[in-house]
C-alpha cells in the first residue's frame, strides 16, 4: 500500500523546512510506502530549488514545476495526475493543514472510508468578516447545490484510488476542487482539527479573490441561479398585470389620473437591476462555457523530477495529461 501526498506550493520558502520535518516524522510512523509530491505553482522565490534539493536528496520526494502561475486548483490537479498512491492526500504547505492529521486520514481510509475530509473547528487567525462570509458560503453552496460540501471542509482531505480515479476523469478545465473531491460520494466520513495562525509570509488570498472564487464554486455545480432569474421574471410579470389591470380599473372608475414620477422611477430602476443582475449571471455561465470551447490544459509543465521519465523542456509540456 502507498500514499501520495500532494502539495501545491507558490512562494513558500520560509515554511518548506518546517514542512517537511514535520512530514517526515509523521510518514515515517505510518506502515506504508509513500511519496510527496509538490508542484511549484511558478514561485519567484526559491522554492523550486528547495524543493529539487528535497528531490535529490530523498527519492520518495517529487518535483513538478509549472511553466508560470496557474493557480492552486491546477496545482492540484497535476498532483493528482501525477500521483500513483492507492490513497491521496492533498496538503497546503503554509501548515494550516496539520501534518500530524494524516494518521488519522490514514486509520479512517483503513476502516473502509474512500473519502475523508478534514474539517477545521475553529478558524483561528481569521478576523470576523472572513469567518463569516465563510459560513454563508458553505450555507449557499449547500443551498443550491446537489453535491453537499461538509461545513469547514476544504482542500484537506484523504482520497482512495478509485475516488482519485473519478477525480482526474471528470474534464472542465475551471477547477473547484473542494467540490470535486466530494461529488464521487462513495463512502465518505470527517475528522475535526484545530487550525493554526501561518507562523511565516502572509496569505496569497484576498477577499475579493476568495469572493470570486465562490461565485466560481457555486456556478460550477448548480444552474439555480439562472433558474431564480426565471422564477422571478415570471412574479415581476404577474405582478405587473396586477397592476396594470387595478390602474386600467381605477382609470375607469375615478377618470384620468396623472402618474408620480418617484413611483414610475423606482420601478423603472428596480427591474433595470434586476435585469442588469440576471445577465450578470448568464455572463459569469457563459464565461464558464468559453473556457470549456478553448479546451486549453489546466496546466504546463516545465520540469517533472523524480518520476520515471522526467520531463524537462521536451516536446510534451502538458506532463502527465499529454500521456492519456
Amino acid at each position: 500500500m502507498r500514499l501520495s501526498v500532494l502539495i501545491p506550493i507558490f512562494n513558500e520558502l520560509e515554511l518548506l523546512p518546517e514542512l517537511f520535518d514535520r512530514l517526515d516524522s509523521v510518514l515515517e510512523k505510518l506502515e506504508f510506502e509513500y511519496e510527496i509530491i509538490c508542484v511549484d505553482d511558478g514561485s519567484n522565490d526559491n522554492s523550486l530549488k528547495f524543493l529539487l534539493e528535497q528531490a535529490n536528496r530523498d527519492p520518495r520526494i517529487k518535483v513538478v514545476s509549472f511553466s508560470r502561475n496557474f493557480g492552486k486548483e491546477a496545482a492540484l490537479t497535476a498532483a493528482m495526475d501525477y500521483a500513483s498512491g492507492d490513497a491521496v492526500i492533498p496538503l497546503d504547505a503554509d501548515l494550516q493543514h496539520p501534518p500530524e492529521l494524516i494518521s488519522r486520514l490514514v486509520e479512517e481510509w483503513q476502516q473502509g472510508h474512500d473519502v475523508v475530509h478534514a474539517r477545521r473547528a475553529s478558524r483561528a487567525g481569521e478576523n470576523a468578516v472572513k469567518r463569516l462570509s465563510a459560513v454563508c458560503f458553505y450555507k449557499i453552496f449547500n443551498l443550491l447545490s446537489e453535491t453537499k460540501l461538509p461545513q469547514g471542509a476544504g482542500d484537506f482531505c484523504l482520497l482512495s484510488r478509485r475516488a482519485a480515479d473519478v477525480v482526474r476523469q471528470l474534464p472542465e478545465r475551471d477547477r473547484f476542487m473542494k467540490g470535486l473531491f466530494a461529488w464521487p460520494g462513495f463512502n465518505s466520513t470527517m475528522v475535526e482539527y484545530e487550525s493554526v495562525k501561518r507562523t511565516a509570509g502572509s496569505s496569497r488570498f484576498s477577499f475579493w479573490t476568495l469572493w470570486n472564487f465562490a461565485i466560481s464554486g457555486v456556478t460550477s455545480f448548480s444552474s439555480i441561479p439562472i433558474r431564480v432569474g426565471t422564477y422571478i421574471g415570471l412574479l415581476i410579470s404577474f405582478v405587473s398585470i396586477l397592476y396594470g389591470l387595478y390602474i386600467v380599473l381605477r382609470t375607469v372608475i375615478h377618470g384620468i389620473d396623472v402618474p408620480g414620477y418617484a413611483s414610475l422611477m423606482a420601478v423603472i430602476l428596480f427591474l433595470g437591476g434586476v435585469q442588469l443582475f440576471f445577465l450578470g449571471i448568464l455572463g459569469e455561465y457563459l464565461g464558464r462555457i468559453f473556457k470549456e470551447v478553448k479546451g486549453r490544459p489546466c496546466y504546463v509543465v516545465a520540469q517533472a523530477t523524480g518520476f520515471d521519465e522526467d520531463i524537462e523542456n521536451s516536446d510534451d509540456p502538458l506532463g502527465a495529461q499529454a500521456k492519456e
